[in-house]
């Protein structure tokens, strides 16, 4: 599922960034943040209006073991 982030939906959540992003800017970097029932990936470069992708826990371990 990808939404548009709101400025409520940011703000709500503890977001970090991925230990293995990096760029030549220095802001290319994959964020997540951990929800009780969802977890949510955004890019930093469009963190507080672009779009963001939710995944169920069960969708973001299988992503995680298949890299």
């Amino acid at each position: 599922m990808i939404r548009k982030a709101s400025a409520e939906d940011v703000s709500e959540l503890g977001w970090f960034k991925s230990s293995y992003s990096d760029g030549p800017d220095g802001n290319s970097c994959v964020e997540i943040a951990i929800a009780p029932h969802t977890i949510h990936v955004r890019d930093s470069k469009h963190a507080t209006q672009g779009p963001r992708l939710t995944l169920t826990p069960e969708a973001w371990s299988d992503f995680v073991a298949s890299v």
